[in-house]
């Protein structure tokens, strides 16, 4: 459909109202905008309920404004007329024969009838000659899109003969703009639906695929570094040997290959469904902290402090072990490691911070930190993937929260969390 549109906004205004008209073109076009019943005989009805109560009292400000009794928002489908929003009569479905409006919509400008029944295009419609209604007067603003595309009308109409002021069409026509408004929002936000469903039908397969190559890879890598570690052992290679200078080469990277298979697993697991509860810091820092091979005190430098979050604990686990990992990996050889786990609680949750005193990062190097595979590659860093900031940035996303990267007072560098608060 956006093709069709595409196209119908290239057109001469006489080309693209053929087009538009097309039955199949209109009715793909308002089905995108959420116009068009999900049943035969329902009206629609706009996706967001606040929307929807502006778009009723636009409609009722319209008719006020022009002094008359009636007013409706119109949508022309390839077939019928739907009222979405109507002041003074229930909003309803007719043919599209029998509208009043889908005679004039696209005619290219405002249509002002004092009288209908005196009016050749109406006098013969069943809403003037009284089998539906008896409209005397009559006003429709085309409900027109940025791209030239007619949605539909804004119509105020009465059973006696008026005629409103230029000022009070003026505003008409303003009013009618903010229809269009708030239906072009209405189609923003069903294409952003419509791409967050589709994204996250794109993270499952990922994660899907992820885990079956990782499980595929690891078995047969596990073999191959067990193989590795009996032949070097094997007391026929004698020491010195250039061949056990080939396994060794072997067994790094494999154990590499292993790693990045667990970084990448975790990264496209980062953003799935999040299972929430309250979680002691403290004892997730532990557990983070012991995959790694090391423990919390001062022995290790590595120092925590407790508090309570609202957070998915296996995805929070990953969280603090990579930034562990990263503050083991970078850290300064001229000083002793200090890194410190911290909680802050703010108006909009909890934020996680680690802070240690190793290389740092640079403000200009942040940026690219957090994207996926990217390494710094700085002189004496320690071996990783790239993914490790990355995860965590989306962690911290698909909590609804954001990671930020600062420099520690005295050198190092401090990345904060942050976890919204529970509901």
């Amino acid at each position: 459909m956006a093709k069709i549109l595409g196209e119908v906004q290239s057109m001469d205004g006489a080309a693209m109202q053929m087009l538009t008209d097309q039955d199949t073109g209109r009715d793909l076009g308002l089905r995108e905008y959420g116009l068009l019943p999900a049943e035969p005989g329902i009206l629609p009805v706009l996706a967001d309920e606040q929307a929807q109560n502006t778009l009723n009292n636009v409609v009722r400000c319209a008719a006020s404004l022009c002094g008359v009794p009636y007013s409706v928002v119109n949508i022309i489908s390839s077939d019928q007329q739907l009222q979405i929003a109507a002041s003074g009569i229930d909003a309803g479905i007719c043919s599209r024969d029998d509208s009043m409006c889908a005679t004039v919509f696209l005619s290219g400008g405002t249509t002002v009838v004092r009288d209908a029944s005196r009016d050749p295009r109406f006098s013969a419609n069943p809403f003037v000659t009284g089998e539906i209604a008896d409209v005397r007067f009559y006003a429709s603003v085309p409900l027109k899109t940025s791209g030239g595309w007619v949605l539909g009308s804004l119509c105020v109409f009465s059973d006696q003969a008026e005629l409103p002021t230029p000022d009070q069409i003026g505003l008409l026509e303003v009013l009618a703009q903010q229809v269009v408004e708030l239906l072009e929002l209405q189609h923003r936000t069903l294409e952003l639906n419509a791409a967050l469903e589709k994204l996250e039908r794109s993270n499952a397969m990922l994660a899907e695929f992820a885990g079956r190559v990782s499980h595929d890879l690891r078995a047969p890598l596990t073999t191959i570094l067990g193989y590795v570690e009996l032949a070097e052992d094997d007391p026929e290679i004698p020491p010195g040997h250039p061949s056990l200078e080939y396994l060794g080469l072997i067994e790094s990277g494999g154990l590499r290959m292993l790693a990045t298979l667990e970084d990448v697993l975790d990264y496209s697991r980062a953003d799935g469904v999040l299972k929430r509860e309250r979680v002691s810091l403290l004892a997730v820092t532990a557990e983070a902290a012991q995959d790694l091979g090391v423990d919390l005190g001062l022995g290790s430098g590595i120092l925590c402090e407790d508090a309570g979050l609202y957070a998915d604990r296996a995805q929070l686990r990953t969280l603090v072990q990579n930034l562990l990992a990263n503050s083991l990996n970078y850290r300064d050889p001229g000083r002793q490691l200090e890194v410190t786990v911290t909680a802050e609680t703010c108006p909009r949750g909890v934020t996680v911070r680690v802070a240690d005193n190793g290389k740092g990062i640079l403000p200009a190097d942040r940026k690219r930190a957090v994207e996926p595979l990217v390494r710094l590659n700085r002189p004496g860093d320690g071996p990783g993937t790239g993914l490790g900031l990355a995860t965590c940035c989306r962690i911290a996303q698909a909590h609804g929260g954001e990671l930020s990267i600062s420099d520690t007072p005295g050198g190092g560098t401090t990345v904060s969390v942050l976890f919204p608060a529970e509901p």
